[in-house]
C-alpha cells in the first residue's frame, strides 16, 4: 500500500500520516504539501529518518508536479487534505479557496486517471449542508441532506465534492468521500478555536467568542477522524460519502469555559466579540452509515480528548510559539534552501 497524502504538513494531513504508519507496518506515505501558511515541515520532522516516508513540497494545483508525482512513486491511493479551511479568511479573499480547492482537486482527479489508481479520497466537511436550527436537536446531517454551503470556504469544498463524484459517475473513477465535523487534537494551527483558546489562556491573554458563543459544533477527536479514513479506505464503497461525526455536540461558550476550567484560568478572560458574517447556528452529524456499513464509531469521549489536547499544547509550547511568532516559516525554508 502506497499512499499519496496531500497537505501532509497541516493538522490532519499530519495525524493521518502517523496513524496510517503505525497501523500499517506495510504501508508507504508520499507526503505533498505546498507549505503555505497553515503548513508547517516541523510537525513531519519526527519522520525524516523514516525510510517509509517521503516529504515532497509542491501545490496540488500543479498539473507537472502532481502527474509526476504519481507516475514516479506509483501510488496506488490519493488521499487529500490540501485545502484552504479557514472560513474568515475565505470571507476576506475567495479567490484563493477556488483555486485550491476546487481547481486543486481537479488537477489530482485528472492525475489519478491518467495512472489508474484503486481510490481517491476526498476529505470534505459537514459545512457544505449549511446549518441547523438552534432549537431543533432532533435534527442532524445525513449524507442525503441537500448541499447548502453558507461561506465560500464550504461553498468550495461542496463543488469539490460534486466534481469527485462526476469523476466517478462519468469516468468511472473510484472515488469515496468524507464529510467530518469539527476535527480537534495534536498539531492543529492556532487561528482555530481550540488551539487559540489555550495558547491565549495560558498567556492570560483575553480569549475571543463570537457572538453570544451559542453556536453549536459536532466535535471529533483526530485520531477519531483518522481510523474513519483508514476503514473508508479498507470498505468503503467508491462513489460513496460517509459522514464521520463525533457525538460531543458543545457550544462555543461552553468549549472556551472547559479549557479555562481545565487550565485554572478566570472565566473573565472571555472577550465576546462582534460575530461573523453568514456565521452557521449548528452542525451535527449523523455517523450512522459509518456504523452499518463500515463498523466504525468514535472512541474517544470529549472530557478525554480535550484533557489530552490540553495537556498537548501545554507540553509542546515550542510548536506553537514558532507558528505565533512566525519563525515555523523560517524552518520549513531551510529545510529547502539550496535545493
Amino acid at each position: 500500500m502506497k499512499i499519496l497524502v496531500t497537505g501532509a504538513a497541516g493538522f490532519i494531513g499530519s495525524n493521518f500520516v502517523y496513524y496510517m504508519l503505525r497501523k500499517h507496518p506495510e504501508a508507504e506515505i508520499v507526503a505533498l504539501d505546498a507549505l503555505t501558511y497553515a503548513g508547517d515541515l516541523e510537525t513531519l520532522a519526527p519522520l525524516k529518518d523514516e525510510p517509509r516516508f517521503l516529504f515532497v513540497r509542491g501545490n496540488i494545483c500543479d498539473r507537472n508536479t502532481v502527474f509526476g508525482l504519481l507516475g514516479d512513486t506509483g501510488c496506488d491511493i490519493v488521499v487529500n487534505f490540501a485545502a484552504e479551511s479557514h472560513v474568515d479568511r475565505s470571507i476576506e479573499d475567495p479567490s484563493i479557496f477556488v483555486e485550491s480547492n476546487v481547481l486543486g482537486v481537479q488537477v489530482l482527479l485528472d492525475a489519478c486517471r491518467e495512472y489508474g489508481v484503486e481510490r481517491f479520497h476526498q476529505v470534505s466537511t459537514d459545512e457544505v449542508y449549511g446549518d441547523l436550527p438552534l432549537d431543533r436537536p432532533d435534527l442532524f446531517f445525513t449524507e442525503q441532506t441537500p448541499l447548502n454551503p453558507s461561506s465560500p470556504y464550504s461553498a468550495t469544498k461542496a463543488s469539490a465534492d460534486l466534481l469527485a463524484r462526476a469523476y466517478y459517475r462519468t469516468f468511472g473513477l473510484p472515488v469515496t468521500i468524507s464529510r467530518c465535523s469539527n476535527n480537534y487534537g495534536p498539531y492543529q494551527f492556532p487561528e482555530k478555536l481550540i488551539p487559540l483558546t489555550i495558547a491565549n489562556a495560558l498567556a492570560d491573554r483575553p480569549v475571543g467568542v463570537y457572538g453570544q458563543g451559542i453556536n453549536v459544533r459536532d466535535w471529533l477527536y483526530v485520531g477519531d477522524h483518522c481510523s474513519a479514513i483508514d476503514r473508508i479506505l479498507e470498505d468503503g464503497r467508491p462513489g460513496e460519502v460517509y459522514n464521520v461525526g463525533g457525538h460531543n455536540e458543545k457550544t462555543n461558550l461552553e468549549i472556551v469555559r472547559t479549557i479555562l476550567r481545565e487550565l485554572g484560568k478566570p472565566e473573565s478572560l472571555i472577550t465576546f466579540v462582534t460575530d461573523r458574517a453568514g456565521h452557521d447556528l449548528r452542525y451535527a452529524i449523523d455517523p450512522s452509515t459509518m456504523g452499518e456499513q463500515l463498523g466504525w464509531e468514535p472512541h474517544t469521549d470529549f472530557e478525554d480528548g480535550i484533557r489530552e489536547t490540553i495537556a498537548w499544547y501545554r507540553d509542546n509550547g515550542t510548536w506553537w510559539h514558532n507558528i505565533l511568532d512566525g519563525s515555523y516559516r523560517d524552518f520549513n525554508e531551510s529545510m529547502f534552501r539550496g535545493r
